[in-house]
């Protein structure tokens, strides 16, 4: 089923971030994947070669700049929006020089996101 779709995965360990943010981009016409650790991010990535990843940065275990390190290990071009907290800078500085696309402050307004996936990640017709 739809195989032409663009691949977005999600990695969050809260939940209802996940569910939130997955059944918008499905709505979008997005193919989603749902990680809640880097464990799982990784593996997704390795599997499915999303197009995009929206990758939160304070995740128990693996942090968000490990995810980032080894997702670009595995696909060197994998675009990526990340999630922080407020005035986690150094965090988002980091991130940006590791090839992070843009970034967002939680708690982010969902069209704000919603434009920005748009944006880096256009549907194809």
């Amino acid at each position: 089923m739809g195989e032409g779709k663009e691949k977005i995965l999600i990695v969050d360990d809260q939940f209802g971030i996940r569910i939130l943010l997955n059944e918008v981009l499905q709505k979008e016409g997005y193919r989603t994947f749902q990680a809640a650790n880097g464990v799982q991010a990784l593996d997704i990535t390795e599997k499915h070669s999303p197009d995009l990843v929206l990758l939160d940065m304070k995740i128990p275990g693996m942090d968000g700049i490990e995810i980032l390190k080894r997702m670009r290990k595995i696909d060197p071009d994998i675009r990526v929006i990340i999630m922080t907290a407020y005035g986690e800078l150094d965090m988002i500085q980091e991130a940006k020089d590791l090839g992070a696309l843009t970034h967002f402050a939680k708690p982010f307004d969902i069209d704000d996101i919603r434009s920005a996936v748009r944006n880096y990640l256009p549907l194809k017709k």
